[in-house]
């Protein structure tokens, strides 16, 4: 505890910060007239949330949630998974490839992993459907109704793997009465995005929404000072083409049977952003590493890799990469979702199904030579079917259902290095393709009961049987060998089967009006996998195992009026198995290889404080901070063995989210909207090693958005993102022994002006 409350002077100050600064949970209405896109509040103004698979009032979920309204959701522009961490704090969300898998983690528990076919800890659903693979979570946002993040292991009501929480991406339904809206933006780096809706009644039972989005940046982030051939030249890299599109179809045949259909998809046909290169071998001593990395730092100015070439650039978006980084997606998504009403019990089923493809190009290296480039093709088909009955007494309300799915990954990474003698110098690798194909299985039941002891009592009983079974059949083959292992082609054809238990029990008591008090305990699990990347080892391909979070939680949530809403919340978490890379010594040669496997255990403890303050109906602020302490216990890598005491991997001890709204009203139909958010993280570790030489230092975020809105509907709004133009490292990869430390950096200030029309 003495590791976090040293910082209650900078949380007090972070606190007295809102009346300047202001997001907590974002679930406030704004204090102006309620526009079409604001949906998802009810009449007194507070969003209504479906986390736990009923509509509720957020203040009445004994648990931590954020819940982003439509409006938020458009003016704040969040049109990834990865700018959700500007609102929500003890979340942090990395992509560990410019532009694609994005990594949450929510309170220190996340996904320490690029494979695409290893499982989130945190579950991100989409419309009640679960994304199987992190190459599914790098689409685009259109068109939504709300976006819920809950925090801690879903071990009941959600199915699998959420030992961190729990991502609810909801899109706007059909609604019964005419509707459409159109916005167009256009920002710096030449970037066009327009968006639409209609929205249909057809006759008295029937609604059909149409939505589509489109991304155009015609350049591109990075900037290079080689051709594609290598020869001088400016050339832009991370263009994008996107277009999105939606469909759906509401039917009430009777007063109690609802159909609801979506089919929706995405092409994308764009280019991957580059990392920074950075040195860390001695000038003209390949193999040697240079002082600075010795002492767990980058020194461009004096350390090379193995041919010599030294970063001289110090801005991250300036290098010396060639080659065409394409990123190209092509994605369908079908769901159809029954309620039917009978005799007081609601039944409810749920049928997805996704089927993805992609190819992207990795320059790894980050050199002009093609050192580590890799191109991916994957292929991700998943299906899912829920079925679900409720029933709500003054006694129990319960939900109860079965869960299954299925999913294969499929796909091959090669190495494109064209030269390589990198091998007379004695690299540990060597240049081949990794081919990959995984099929799973998961079936579940499941059962969550609210017990309610008079007016004031409420407790929580779930349980949640889950049986999975993981299919891995993949390897790598050498083109050019490995000088320590030979040729040594790696494969395996293997299966791995869990069965498990997870639930959760909690009470909430209401002592007054506008109070709540909770407390829960609660147990999530995620699967084990395999590693789908580039092996020259088979002990690399062994599958590691489940890992286990028992989780304690105690909260308050109160409101007053609507002038004030404080939530706080503390917990704790034992820790088991975490999955992370650690060394194994392979008993057939001797030789240590580094893999994705098992820490013995890590605890975890903290606290969520959230508050809202609307002095006035023209003013909101909204503010969060999280508190994190993790410690892992001791465990060995490649370079040797940590001690226990390591913090998790992208946990900031301390993060601060805040938003400050202010309307304006000019003359009778007009008003000015004032919008400021601003997100502080400090410094954190991206892996389990703590390695200082891929660490992130602390940093300040600031957004910007004004807004002339007319009530006929139409605005005009100027905005932008990352005011001070603040670089921060999202995600490293330390190949310091071959010579290459990359970055990936956070994007830079981007600004622009929008119009936009609701009816």
């Amino acid at each position: 505890m003495s590791r976090i409350f040293p910082r209650a002077r900078l949380c007090g100050g972070m606190i007295a910060g809102l009346a300047i600064a202001g997001p907590l949970s974002q679930a406030y209405a704004q204090a102006v007239p309620p526009t079409p896109a604001a949906s998802g509040s009810d009449g007194a103004g507070d969003i209504v949330v479906t986390a736990y698979k009923r509509e509720e009032r957020l203040q009445n979920v004994g648990a931590t949630i954020e819940a982003l309204s439509a409006e938020t959701l458009r003016t704040s522009r969040i049109a990834g998974i990865n700018d959700l961490s500007s609102y929500a704090p003890n979340v942090d969300i990395k992509e560990t490839v410019p532009g694609a898998l994005p990594t949450v983690t929510i309170r220190g528990i996340g996904l320490d992993d690029f494979s695409t076919v290893s499982s989130p800890a945190a579950g991100v659903y989409v419309d009640e459907i679960p994304l199987a693979s992190p190459g599914l979570m790098s689409g685009n946002l259109f068109d939504l109704q709300r976006i819920e993040v809950l925090k801690g292991p879903q071990g009941t009501l959600y199915g699998r793997n959420t030992t961190a929480g729990a991502i609810n991406i909801l899109s706007a339904p059909p609604e019964k009465t005419f509707g459409y809206a159109a916005r167009i933006s256009y920002g710096n780096y030449d970037t066009v995005d327009a968006d639409v809706m209609i929205n249909a009644p057809l006759g008295d039972r029937a609604q059909l929404r149409l939505s589509g989005k489109t991304v155009q940046q015609g350049t591109g982030y990075w900037t290079s000072s080689l051709l594609e051939n290598g020869t001088p030249g400016r050339r832009d890299i991370g263009s994008r083409n996107i277009w999105l599109g939606r469909a759906e179809l509401a039917l009430q045949p009777t007063d109690d049977l609802d159909l609801l259909f979506k089919v929706e998809g995405e092409r994308s046909r764009s280019e991957m952003g580059v990392p920074q290169f950075n040195g860390t071998f001695a000038a003209g001593m390949p193999f040697v590493l240079c002082p600075a990395v010795l002492a767990g730092h980058l020194d461009n100015g004096n350390c090379t890799d193995a041919y010599g070439y030294r970063q001289t650039r110090s801005d991250p978006y300036k290098g010396d990469w060639k080659r065409s980084f394409p990123y190209n997606i092509d994605q369908v998504n079908l769901l159809a979702k029954i309620r039917y009403r009978v005799g007081g019990f609601e039944l409810t089923s749920i049928t997805g199904y996704i089927d993805f493809k992609r190819l992207y190009h990795i320059d790894v290296d980050a050199t002009p030579l093609d050192q580590f480039d890799f191109i991916e093709n994957e292929k991700i088909r998943q299906f899912t079917q829920e079925l679900r009955v409720g029933r709500e007494t003054k006694l129990v309300d319960i939900i109860a259902g079965g869960f299954y799915s299925w999913d294969r990954v499929a796909g091959d990474n090669t190495n494109v290095t064209e030269q390589w003698p990198l091998v007379l110098f004695g690299a540990a690798s060597g240049a081949g393709t990794t081919t990959y194909n995984q099929v799973t299985r998961s079936a579940a039941l499941y059962a969550n009961a609210t017990w309610h002891f008079g007016p004031r009592v409420d407790l929580v009983t779930g349980l949640r049987y889950t049986s999975e079974k993981r299919h891995y059949v993949g390897g790598t083959t050498f083109d050019t060998p490995s000088p320590l292992f030979g040729i040594n082609d790696t494969f395996i054809d293997g299966t791995i089967r869990d069965h498990n238990l997870t639930g959760r029990v909690a009470l909430n008591f209401r002592p007054r009006e506008g109070v709540l008090l909770y407390a829960s305990a609660s147990r999530g699990r995620k699967s084990g996998g395999f590693f789908s990347g580039f092996t020259n080892n088979d002990a690399q391909l062994i599958p590691y195992r489940p890992e286990t979070l028992n989780a304690f939680e105690v909260g308050a949530k109160t409101q007053f009026s609507r002038l004030v809403t404080f939530n706080i919340a503390g917990f704790w978490y034992d820790y088991h198995d975490p999955q992370t890379y650690v060394r194994y010594v392979d008993p057939a040669t001797g030789l240590s290889v580094q893999k994705v496997g098992n820490v013995s255990h890590a605890r975890v403890f903290g606290s969520d404080i959230d508050m809202i303050l609307r002095p006035t109906e023209r003013w909101t602020l909204t503010g969060g901070i999280g508190l994190l302490d993790t410690r892992l216990a001791s465990f060995t890598t490649a370079a040797g063995t940590i001690p226990a005491g390591n913090r998790l991997p992208n946990a900031p001890t301390t993060s601060f989210t805040g938003r400050i709204r202010y309307d304006l009203p000019v003359g009778d139909a007009m008003r000015i909207s004032f919008q400021g958010e601003t997100r502080y993280s400090s410094s954190v570790f991206k892996d389990a090693a703590n390695d200082p030489l891929i660490a992130a230092g602390r940093y300040w975020l600031f957004n910007g958005r004004i807004a002339l809105t007319h009530h006929a509907g139409w605005e005009v709004a100027i905005w932008g993102r990352n005011l001070t133009d603040k670089r921060y490292e999202v995600q490293g990869t330390d190949l310091a022994t071959l010579g290459i430390v990359n970055k990936n950096y956070n994007a830079p200030r981007t600004f622009g002006v929008e119009l936009s029309w609701r009816h």
